[in-house]
Parts: C-alpha cells; sequence; structure tokens
C-alpha cells in the first residue's frame, strides 16, 4: 500500500510541475499564483502545500530536474578517456533530446526566472550548469589533444553549440522538415566544420 501513495504522490507532483512550468513561462513567474496552478491541476490550492513548500519549491524543482537530466547520462564522459567525436556527439543528443523534449520550454525559464530562487538554490543550478561545461569543456580538449579538433577556445566553442540547442525550442517543428535525430546529426556535423 505505501508504494501506491508514492507513485500517486509522485504523479501529482509531477502535474504540478508539468501545468507550473507552463504557466511560468506564458504568464511569468511573478504573475502565477499558487492558485493558478491549483486551478491548472484541478486542485484546491491548499492541496499543492502537500507536496511543494513554496511556489519557489516548484520552480526550483523545474530547473534541477532538467539540469539533472541533462548532466546525468553523460556525467561519465568527464573520466572517460574514449573518442571526442562520439562523446561530443552523445553530449550533443543528450542536450537535443531533452531541450525538444516534455518539458520544452523549462530551459527558458532556466535564462529568465533563475534570479527568482534563493542564492542557495541558484547555486545548485548554476552547480549543474558548471558541471556540464566542464563535461563539455573536457571533451573539446581531448579532441584538441588527439588532433581531431582545431585549436580552439572551448568555453566560446561550448557556448555556442549549447546555445544553437537551446534556440531550438523557439523554431522546432518535428512534422515540418526534419526529425529530432536528423537535427542532432546536423547540429553535431555544424559543429564539426567548426571544429575541422
Amino acid at each position: 500500500m505505501p508504494d501506491v501513495v508514492v507513485k500517486e504522490n509522485g504523479k501529482q507532483r509531477t502535474l504540478i510541475m508539468q501545468k507550473s512550468q507552463v504557466l511560468f513561462w506564458e504568464k511569468g513567474y511573478a504573475e502565477t499564483s499558487m492558485k493558478d496552478i491549483a486551478n491548472e491541476c484541478g486542485f484546491r490550492p491548499a492541496n499543492i502545500y502537500n507536496f511543494f513548500e513554496s511556489k519557489e519549491e516548484i520552480l526550483f524543482s523545474i530547473l534541477k530536474e532538467e539540469m539533472e537530466e541533462i548532466v546525468n547520462p553523460i556525467r561519465y564522459l568527464e573520466k572517460e578517456d574514449g573518442d571526442p567525436l562520439q562523446q561530443l556527439r552523445l553530449l550533443i543528443e543528450t542536450h537535443v533530446k531533452i531541450t525538444l523534449g516534455e518539458k520544452r520550454a523549462s530551459k527558458l525559464l532556466f535564462d529568465t526566472e533563475l534570479r527568482n530562487l534563493s542564492p542557495e538554490r541558484r547555486k545548485v543550478i548554476l552547480d549543474l550548469r558548471d558541471e556540464y561545461n566542464c563535461i563539455g569543456y573536457t571533451i573539446l580538449k581531448r579532441g584538441i589533444e588527439k588532433g581531431l579538433f582545431r585549436k580552439v577556445d572551448e568555453k566560446i566553442t561550448l557556448n555556442l553549440i549549447a546555445s544553437m540547442i537551446v534556440r531550438t525550442r523557439l523554431w522546432f517543428s518535428p512534422e515540418e522538415w526534419m526529425t529530432i535525430d536528423d537535427l542532432i546529426e546536423f547540429i553535431f556535423q555544424f559543429a564539426l566544420k567548426g571544429l575541422s
């Protein structure tokens, strides 16, 4: 019986985060009330507090979950001396799939609403971003050392690649003219041209 309760609580937490993410993006964090979130979820406002202590905790949970979904699958690449080409492709693939997944608006929240977190919570998110950057810098340095990439500034290069990926949220539609896999391959080949 406790497992059923945990699963149900998990579903309700997820629902709250999903609905909040859309509201934060459409209305803005400051303009979204707990009542708005509760209405979207079909709850009474007091019920939200069974899952989150505050609106800030909801925003923090959304941003933290997405950053973890990007970083966790590629974390091992920083220490694994493998093929930098495959590693760069995996970094791009992971980032694109999360960026264009069901939480499509949350990375944009990262850019616009991070300031609404307390310093402690903001640090958690920024530490995850820094970890992503370190993984990317390591892959690029490894490629330079192995003669696969020309000498470039790793920070600028990774920022350009990540910016390309993040901007796809604004324009990409898989029904139009390419699939997500096509897009991943395009970004990878585009990055390689700049690194060759």
